[in-house]
């Protein structure tokens, strides 16, 4: 896990009253209560009511890691990990529903991966960018998390990488200059300081609509609080 210890203003992630959290949560509040971390240094607790999270939305027609028309009216960015099985969950379940969302117009997402679980997950990550180079990132990433689950150590070595690049049709050569290039790494540790930087130190984590939401909750969450994001911008 990464040690430089980020310098953006945090905030609690919000979990509805009803979801009961697993242990791995470092901090917790209710949405509406308001209440913060007893512990922590009250000049460092912030509220996300005094941040506006759309602003870490970078609605770049340049990203590849992202679905849905830029200037949607309401954004979603997801903080995730390719060994998070919790994650995995949620791209089976819930992304298809948030993509007819984004295909109809109404969502942007955008993907950044953290890669708390270290090594093999970061070198996932960088797989998944260097298919996006080549057009295929939804693609590369929806084969990284098979049916729901989480790819294995050997399932993400650079030669199984390699050869999933080549069976979704991928140019092999190209496709391993990217991975190990430096603007891939640059690009990554990018994506992942934003997501430590905001206290996404555990996966998945969301911003919806300018909500934050921690974990793999029922897609109903991620329905109604979309429905209520669109609501605000009519």
């Amino acid at each position: 896990m990464p040690t430089k210890q980020p310098t953006r203003a945090r905030f609690t992630w919000a979990v509805p009253a009803t979801i009961i959290v697993l242990a791995g949560l470092l901090i917790l509040i209710v949405i509406g209560i308001g209440s913060g971390n007893p512990e922590a240094d009250p000049a460092q607790a912030t509220s996300s009511a005094e941040i506006d999270l759309t602003t870490v939305e970078l609605r770049n027609e340049a990203d590849l890691m992202a679905a849905g028309p830029v200037d949607a009216p309401v954004g979603l960015v997801v903080f995730s990990d390719y060994q998070c099985p919790y994650c995995a969950q949620w791209n089976e379940e819930t992304l298809p529903l948030m993509m007819t969302h984004a295909e109809a117009g109404d969502l942007r997402i955008e993907w950044r991966d953290v890669n708390v679980f270290g090594a093999d997950s970061a070198r996932a990550s960088r797989a998944s960018y260097a298919a996006a180079l080549q057009g295929k990132f939804w693609e590369y990433h929806n084969a990284l998390f098979p049916n729901g689950h989480t790819l294995n150590e050997t399932g993400l070595s650079n030669e199984a990488l390699i050869s999933l690049a080549t069976e979704l049709g991928l140019d092999a050569e190209q496709f391993t200059a990217d991975l190990n290039s430096e603007s891939t790494y640059e690009q990554i540790n990018t994506n992942q300081q934003l997501g430590l930087s905001l206290g996404a130190y555990s996966t998945p984590a969301f911003i919806l609509g300018g909500q934050p939401i921690m974990g793999a909750q029922p897609s109903g969450v991620f329905e109604q609080t979309l429905q209520a994001a669109l609501a605000n911008t009519k």
